[in-house]
């Protein structure tokens, strides 16, 4: 153990480089904590490497491959149309090799110190923790923090009698990197990974099947939104099974045959490749949390509203937390578990507030789009509450037919008594922008009367937004 005069030692350690440690990184050093940050890979984590950025560069690929596709609706004669795999892949890459890099310089912007290597969390000595570390030169070496922010992130689930192989069943990576295109793709989940790919491959010309084991797809949505999504979707071509069971799965040259159940029937599908897209694993293996009696639940940590977990001094973010399981949401604990570690310093700051996971819009980036905020219609129900909505289509918005995007809804609820905004579902075109509108009426406790008389430009998308609160209350002007 190195001399106390010799040790490296810092205000706050953050343990993973993603969305969520970052962010909390940069907090800290911003209210002046001396911060050292540890990433084991790529800083910007999982998100900006292998998830949230390269998947949207693919995504706009697909996208603009559609439109070129149908481009005769405007007038506009393509000849010739093709794509160069490789060219998309690549493109994809480099955008998420920009921004790690742009990490980098936020890093030395910040005076923050960065180590890449593998990190445990040993336990307290002399008031502080021992965070040890091992580089991939396999040399090792000790830092010492009064305060650890443990984002350490989650990876894919597996299934216990399925492993991945990398050619013919592969994850999200695999999945993000293809070598070859293939003719058709069997996907088993519809959370957003699923569907997000579902819709990339489907607009490149893959014939491809969604296995969901849910009653609907997409389940965590409002389940008139899923319906419309599953509709949609089906018209694509994309084949879709529901209550559907993945039994197993055999590869050979020519592809993979997986059996799955569906209402007690049992039948085989068959595709070149299968991705599996069924949730999440916390990354808590090998960083020392067990041995410090750091409390789990269903193999996530538990942390109170500022971040911290039943161990003083350690501080758990993001992922490997509760749900939802969203970068947006890293970020943001991130920032509050900095503010809390350095609450003293802060001019003005006399409380903390958490997060409220029905302030957390999801979104996801399939064609069409799909956003949410608060609760579902059968949520506030079950809520016991009494409650109006809203809806309005896209096909009665000027913006959305000019763009030729038209398919899709605004959907809003209020409590009838109060006038509150408890609930806004989307889907339809760039409806991922367009959600931060209620984002922030549920931020400030906007009610119907400040929604509908608030001006909204035309023509705009955002204008469905405005119909969709009128038509709750039974003002709606253009349908």
């Amino acid at each position: 153990m190195a001399n106390k005069s010799d040790r490296k030692t810092y205000d706050v350690v953050v343990v993973g480089g993603g969305p969520g440690g970052y962010v909390a990184a940069i907090r800290a050093s911003q209210l002046g904590l001396k911060t050292a940050i540890v990433e084991r890979e790529n800083l910007g984590g999982v998100c900006l490497n292998w998830g949230c950025i390269p998947t949207k560069a693919l995504l706009r690929a697909a996208e603009i491959y559609h439109f070129a596709e149908t481009a005769d609706r405007f007038g506009i004669t393509i000849e010739k149309l093709n794509f160069d795999l490789a060219s998309v892949v690549k493109r994809s890459r480099d955008v998420a090799a920009t921004l790690s890099g742009g990490i980098s310089h936020l890093m030395k912007k910040n005076k923050i110190d960065v180590f890449m290597a593998s990190a445990s969390v040993l336990p307290k000595t002399d008031k502080l923790w021992p965070i040890a570390l091992s580089k991939s030169d396999k040399t090792a070496e000790t830092l010492y923090a009064s305060k650890v922010i443990l984002a350490t992130g989650a990876r894919a689930r597996e299934l216990p009698s399925i492993t991945p192989d990398g050619e013919n069943i592969v994850t999200y990576r695999d999945a993000m990197t293809p070598k070859t295109m293939p003719t058709s793709l069997i996907i088993i989940g519809s959370g957003a990974i699923g569907i997000e790919f579902a819709s990339f491959y489907a607009d490149m010309g893959v014939a491809v099947t969604v296995v969901e084991a849910a009653d609907r797809i997409m389940p965590v949505e409002d389940a008139e939104i899923s319906d419309m999504a599953e509709k949609l979707f089906t018209a694509r071509g994309i084949n879709i099974h529901k209550k559907a069971m993945l039994d197993s799965a055999v590869t050979s040259k020519s592809g993979v045959n997986a059996s799955i159940t569906i209402n007690g029937k049992a039948q085989t599908i068959s595709a070149d490749r299968m991705i599996l897209a069924v949730g999440i694993v916390a990354n808590i293996e090998d960083i020392g949390i067990k041995d410090l009696g750091v409390t789990l639940d269903r193999g996530h940590v538990v942390t109170n509203a500022n971040g911290q977990t039943n161990v003083a001094g350690i501080y758990a973010i993001g992922d490997m937390t509760g749900a939802p399981w969203l970068a947006h949401k890293a970020s943001h604990e991130g920032i509050i578990a900095a503010e809390h570690i350095a609450a003293d310093r802060i001019e003005g700051k006399t409380d903390q507030h958490g997060i409220n996971p029905l302030d957390v819009p999801g979104c996801t980036y399939c064609r069409p789009q799909v956003a949410s905020v608060g609760y579902t219609e059968q949520a506030a129900l079950d809520a016991g509450y009494d409650i109006r909505i809203g809806r309005f289509p896209f096909r009665g918005n000027g913006k959305a037919i000019a763009l030729g995007d038209d398919d899709g809804m605004i959907k809003t609820i209020f409590d009838k008594k109060t006038g509150e905004l408890l609930g806004a579902h989307m889907i339809g075109p760039e409806v991922t922008e367009l959600i931060q509108g209620y984002v922030i009426a549920r931020q400030c406790e906007a009610t119907e009367a400040e929604l509908m008389q608030a001006i909204f430009p035309h023509p705009t998308l955002s204008e469905a937004m405005h119909e969709s609160v009128l038509d709750a209350f039974d003002k709606v002007i253009h349908f």
